[in-house]
């Protein structure tokens, strides 16, 4: 991924801009525990979130939650053609309104929930997500997102540590489960670096992390996507037992064999590669998941 042409200091108009945590206090932006919040407010460490995200020249950028504006600043200085933030946070809002007047031309602040938004509404494309993602949060938006993978150029967002680890799990391993599944067959995965706990205010109980997802070039279409969100919950839902007894009723041993996966094999020993063979055995089959509700 290339790299963002991100300067090592603020532009001059950001630099005379109120520090983020006089912000703050003016507008009054204690954390809220119910909204997952936690500010990270170091400068270098929100350029190097930027500059991992890659070369964002003419994207229109989307950021969930961006709390006092530490994170739009950087993504502000970067070659990004705009920026949108969206906040659910009524007291953000008013906080980032000096930020917004600053650069009419650059940033749109969208008050709303973004668990409730279709965010491709809002800019149009090439459009990409980066964010520090409120942790109560996180995951429901990313499976999302994911659904609607085609629709971007990448998403750069911050987790809790052991989320981020679950995204990127490889199989066989402790974090390996249905989010892994379903973000690796979309996109390519990794994580970019680890934040410990003591950058953010109020320091959190775990560490964070920056995951990079890159949307494959070529996405499965709806029913492939429904199916396989399907497969993965019923594989991935009774992960003690073996794969004939956790599929027995999508098809089961008959279904297995159809796909030459041993139906003995529980489902964290399959690749990603076998679950969308086993997908695709499931979608041929009579009755099968071609009913399936849709991904989401």
């Amino acid at each position: 991924m290339a790299r963002a042409t991100l300067t090592s200091a603020m532009p001059d108009e950001i630099l005379h801009l109120p520090k983020l945590r006089d912000v703050i206090a003016q507008a009054g932006l204690r954390p809220d525990k119910k909204l997952g919040q936690h500010f990270l407010l170091d400068a270098n460490l929100l350029a190097r979130i930027v500059r991992a995200a890659g070369d964002l020249a003419g994207q229109h950028v989307i950021e969930i939650g961006p709390g006092p504006g530490g994170l739009t600043r950087a993504l502000l200085a970067s070659d990004a053609a705009h920026v949108t933030a969206v906040e659910i946070d009524p007291r953000a809002i008013t906080a980032l309104a000096p930020l917004a007047a600053a650069y009419p031309e650059r940033l749109t602040l969208h008050q709303g929930d973004a668990l409730k938004l279709d965010v491709t509404t809002l800019v149009p494309p090439p459009r990409a997500i980066v964010a520090n993602l409120p942790y109560n949060v996180g995951t429901p938006l990313l499976i999302r997102w994911l659904a609607q993978a085609g629709d971007f150029c990448g998403f750069t967002l911050m987790f809790q540590r052991e989320v981020a680890e679950r995204i990127v799990a490889a199989p066989a391993t402790a974090a390996y489960g249905r989010l892994s599944v379903l973000a690796q067959w979309l996109c390519t995965v990794d994580i970019a670096f680890v934040l410990p706990a003591a950058a953010f205010w109020p320091p959190p109980k775990v560490e964070s992390a920056i995951v990079r997802l890159t949307p494959r070039a070529l996405q499965p279409p709806p029913g492939e996507r429904a199916a396989m969100e399907r497969l993965t919950a019923a594989a991935f839902g009774q992960r003690r037992k073996m794969l004939r007894g956790a599929l027995k009723a999508i098809g089961g041993e008959a279904l297995l064999n159809k796909a030459d996966i041993e139906p003995g094999r529980r489902a964290e020993t399959l690749t990603v590669q076998e679950f969308e063979a086993l997908m695709h055995a499931s979608m041929n089959q009579d009755g099968g998941l071609k009913r399936g509700r849709q991904f989401e």
